[in-house]
């Protein structure tokens, strides 16, 4: 067998291993990073040691194997600091459960988890745990924090486990995460020199000071988005109606209630950028008028009506501009014909993509970290299969960066 070429020539990378029975793969990882050309130091958790030993890494690596964060022996060589400024890529796996919930929570109570805090490397993570661990809301949510905070997820594979389970949770075979590392580095940011501005989440068009209407946007697609818009190199604003969510690193954020305070600032921030994206989910109506005092139930009534006024569209105002008008998407979050109300919109609104999605459908659209969705120009359509929005995010930015015209 060929041996690869150095496509990874002096790349410094520190390979984090946690402890899981995936531990195995990473000595094969190391091999394979080592051909490519990179250096690699790396770096065990207590559990990682519990399933293969320091010494088998310092043979392949060529380098000490980084055990302790308070070993008098590291600091007086290569102390964490060191370490951590040393790496151009911080890469996890296995990434655990435990390790996930720990970086998510910016714990730092051992080696690794106070590099991943003291690095401004880049960090990737290869999940593998039990697929029941890997579906539980908590890992979900640690890794949408993690996702929002610009780390990559390499991972999982579905198949079987060693526990016996059948399901998502496997690491990536080394082969395949060596691809990942390479494509990493050779990348040059699709988005470089570019101004985008992204909508994302809901409004709430107030009733009375109690009260409003609004929708189960969870901001969730928005915001993955403009952390992968950052990632392709663009500057980023990020509108974002009334969610809980934190702001990707990096990215200028703009928080907003109504509908006509999202429309005011997207018109502004529209000014100057290459790429406008309305992810957000825009209430189609407002009332038209705002009670001062909240509005009480009448004794003699079970109904009453409600007065409501359209709400401008905002990604239909932006899309109309004679002048400095953005490369332009929208979003079409239905729950029925989906690709037919989506080519309507595209183009009715003069919109140069659509990114439509069934909000309906099971584990997708909203409130989901998970989601599904075809893309709508003027020549055809493509369909991205289900994955977690942030990878998802990757795939529509990338998609968005070929299309969108260079100026």
């Amino acid at each position: 067998m060929s041996t690869p070429a150095p496509t990874l020539s002096r790349k410094r990378i520190l390979l984090g291993i946690s402890g899981g029975i995936a531990a195995y793969k990473s000595a094969d990882l190391v091999r394979r990073l080592k051909e490519r050309g990179a250096e690699v130091q790396v770096v065990m958790t207590a559990g990682a040691q519990e399933f293969i030993r320091p010494l088998t890494f310092q043979a392949l690596s060529g380098n000490p194997v980084h055990t302790d964060l308070l070993d008098p022996a590291a600091e007086a060589a290569m102390g964490h600091i060191e370490l951590a400024k040393w790496a151009e890529l911080i890469l996890i796996a296995p990434a655990s459960a435990q390790v996930l919930a720990k970086l998510a929570g910016g714990f730092a109570d051992d080696l690794l988890s106070t590099l991943c805090l003291a690095s401004e490397a880049k960090l990737a993570l290869a999940p593998a745990m039990n697929q029941a661990m890997w579906r539980h809301p908590a890992t979900a949510a640690n890794v949408q924090t993690l996702a929002t905070r610009g780390a990559l997820l390499w991972g999982p594979a579905a198949g079987s486990q060693a526990c016996g389970d059948v399901g998502p949770g496997r690491m990536l075979e080394p082969d395949t995460l060596a691809a990942e590392v390479e494509k990493l580095f050779r990348a040059s940011p699709s988005l470089a020199g570019k101004q985008v501005v992204i909508t994302a989440g809901p409004t709430r068009e107030a009733l009375d000071p109690v009260r409003f209407l609004s929708n189960h946007s969870s901001g969730k697609m928005g915001f993955a988005l403009a952390a992968a818009a950052r990632d392709a190199g663009a500057e980023v604003t990020l509108i974002a109606g009334p969610v809980n969510l934190a702001t990707p690193a990096g990215v200028k954020r703009i928080d907003v209630t109504g509908a006509l305070e999202m429309r005011d600032a997207a018109e502004r921030a529209a000014d100057l950028c290459d790429i406008f994206i309305g992810a957000a989910a825009v209430a189609d109506f407002r009332p038209a008028q705002v009670a001062e005092q909240k509005i009480k139930k009448t004794a003699d009534s079970d109904s009453d009506s409600l007065a409501l006024v359209k709400n401008p569209d905002i990604v239909a105002g932006i899309a109309a501009r004679r002048q400095r008008r953005p490369f332009t998407v929208g979003f079409a979050a239905e729950t029925e014909k989906v690709l037919e109300h989506a080519r309507d919109k595209l183009q009715r609104k003069n919109l140069d993509l659509i990114v439509a999605n069934d909000v309906s459908a099971e584990d997708s659209g909203f409130n989901s970290d998970r989601n599904a969705v075809t893309v709508i120009d003027a020549a055809g359509s493509s369909a991205l299969p289900a994955a977690l929005k942030t990878e998802l995010a990757a795939q529509l930015i990338a998609l968005i960066a070929e299309r969108a015209p260079v100026k």
